[in-house]
């Protein structure tokens, strides 16, 4: 029997020939990442009295959550953190004109197919798009990896998704991520690696497919893939900062579970508070005004999803009771946007452009939400006081249809603009 991706990459960071999903291993750790969190992590190492770190070249330090702080004691704590930096040696720290630090991995080239990568947030597990199986993990865990190099895991199950057809126009991945959240939950694939496979995967750029794995962990994954293919490796070769090889699932893996869907008359999908899983068509979404719209976040905030922001808002303003915030996923997509005029259109429909980060994502800063306003947004998440007040609600969608209800101030189909 064929091993699946996550299999293969398990089995070689433990020394093992085969590993079999149930099996708990003691991994090899190819690359750590930590962004604001290298704060806490930091705190439990000098507590206990370490001031070293097992590999200072296999770490990468992102400031990007509070980045610039907006308050005192950010600026502390971001302060002690470029000082820890120092002190252990870290030798890739991106303090500023960064952007979100799973965007900025993936430009720098620091994630390579096979990689066993950890990160200290939930949406690490994005860098499956290139083929690398990468995980979240908390504090306590990324000390120990800073101090050993080394991690437990258990061997997950795998559920493959195969998508099949072509996606119509203004539909995107975020799309199909959500559609697949609302059909199969948020514990569809609890502690399990995914695989995305078929035509319509085929066919998304590697934007998109950052995307689909991002959203991954809100159906509860533990690794998510898309085969490296011609795409991948394209990409690749002007970004790797070393050698690469190509890990895939063999042709006989075994699946606890395979689904098929198809994409073709999909249309856009519209998450409700206060459950990613909670998604309705927009065409049965109904009258909902918004106060906000925001185009950012780790989710959906690279160069194609600003393109398709601004051809959805060409020639058009912003409701005049809307604020659109439009928050680039790193620098390079910043001024990428810049030379493509994208950033000058968005503007002139009056879109607020701000500083590529985090920015409101998690409540951190920039647009945080008033008690009783409605928000329309690409990021990940819309649990209660997600993005400010307990009292408001966020509503997740694609760059499209946020552009598309920023215009006309209530939620709305991009198709009929």
């Amino acid at each position: 029997m064929g091993a699946t991706a996550a299999q293969k990459i398990l089995a070689r960071a433990s020394g093992k020939e085969a590993v079999r999903p149930g099996e708990y291993v003691i991994a090899d750790i190819d690359l750590a990442m930590v962004h604001d969190s290298m704060g806490p992590v930091c705190e439990v190492l000098f507590r206990a009295g370490v001031d070293k770190a097992w590999d200072p070249d296999r770490i990468v330090c992102v400031l990007d959550h509070w980045n610039p702080p907006p308050t005192v004691r950010d600026a502390e704590t971001y302060n002690f953190i470029r000082s820890a930096v120092k002190k252990l040696g870290i030798k890739h720290f991106y303090g500023q004109n960064a952007g979100v630090c799973h965007q900025v991995l993936i430009e720098k080239g620091h994630i390579l197919p096979g990689m066993l990568v950890v990160g200290a947030d939930s949406h690490t597990i994005s860098y499956g798009a290139l083929g690398a199986a990468a995980s979240g993990i908390g504090h306590s865990e990324m000390a120990y990896v800073f101090t050993t190099g080394k991690l437990w895991f258990k061997v997950p199950e795998t559920i493959k998704f195969i998508i099949e057809g072509s996606l119509p126009p203004r539909v995107s991945s975020k799309d199909v991520i959500l559609s697949l959240a609302g059909k199969y939950s948020v514990e569809a694939a609890q502690y399990k690696a995914v695989e995305f496979a078929g035509t319509a995967c085929n066919d998304l750029s590697i934007a998109s497919r950052i995307t689909m794995c991002n959203m991954a962990a809100e159906i509860g994954a533990k690794f998510a893939f898309f085969e490296t293919d011609k795409k991948t490796t394209d990409y690749l070769m002007e970004r790797a900062q070393r050698h690469f090889g190509v890990v895939a699932a063999d042709s006989d893996a075994s699946y606890e579970a395979v689904y098929h869907e198809e994409v073709s008359t999909l249309e856009p999908q519209v998450a409700f508070p206060f459950s990613v899983d909670n998604v309705k068509p927009v065409s049965k979404v109904g009258d909902i005004k918004i106060h906000q719209a925001v185009l950012g976040s780790c989710t959906n905030a690279r160069l194609e999803d600003l393109r398709m922001a601004a051809g959805v808002m060409a020639g058009r303003k912003v409701h005049p009771d809307v604020r659109m915030l439009v928050i680039p996923a790193s620098w390079e997509v910043y001024r990428d946007a810049v030379r493509e005029g994208i950033v000058m259109r968005l503007s002139e429909s009056g879109a607020i452009i701000c500083n590529a980060g985090c920015g409101p994502c998690m409540g951190g800063h920039m647009g945080l939400l008033a008690s009783g306003e409605v928000c329309i947004a690409t990021t990940n998440r819309n649990f209660k006081g997600r993005m400010g007040s307990p009292e408001s609600e966020l509503y997740l969608a694609s760059p499209a249809t946020v552009a598309a209800s920023a215009i006309t101030g209530k939620i709305t189909d991009p198709r009929g603009l």
